[in-house]
């Protein structure tokens, strides 16, 4: 049941197609059921019976379905394209200065991941004990016995 706020599924608004996105590669399988026809087909169908209804028919969860017909009712036809799945914005990594700190720390004091993470923090680096095992593990430095004990 469409609320007032989005648009009904109508079938003039399933011809409308949105314009071809730039090529990228393609993350769906040669057995996928919800390749951007198989969405179209969705549609469709869900203009004249119930969402679960259909879902079953097509082997996806009802889940699966709301989310296809809402996305389509918030972006209309782009809603229907393929998304990518690259992040939109990537963390910055850890600086450099912060990995001779650690790599210092690890060689001179033998000092635990928790133990350099809230050193680190005194001195304004803000980094987690996970993150610090990580760069150790890097570094060649994540065994006591590897850091020239």
């Amino acid at each position: 049941m469409p609320s007032a706020s989005s648009p009904a599924i109508s079938a003039e608004s399933l011809t409308e197609r949105a314009p071809a996105p730039r090529r990228r590669k393609s993350s769906t399988h040669a057995n996928a059921p919800l390749t951007v026809e198989g969405r179209h087909r969705l549609l469709e169908r869900c203009r004249s019976r119930p969402i679960a209804q259909v879902a079953r028919e097509m082997g996806i969860s009802r889940a699966t379905a709301s989310k296809r017909v809402n996305r389509y009712r918030q972006f209309s036809a782009a809603g229907l394209l393929d998304r990518s799945c690259e992040l939109d914005r990537k963390p910055p990594g850890t600086g450099g200065d912060a990995k001779t700190q650690i790599e210092g720390m690890r060689r001179e004091h033998k000092l635990s991941a928790s133990r350099t993470a809230f050193k680190l923090q005194q001195v304004q680096v803000q980094i987690s004990a996970r993150t610090v095992t990580r760069l150790r593990g890097q570094l060649g430095l994540n065994r006591r016995r590897a850091s020239g004990r």
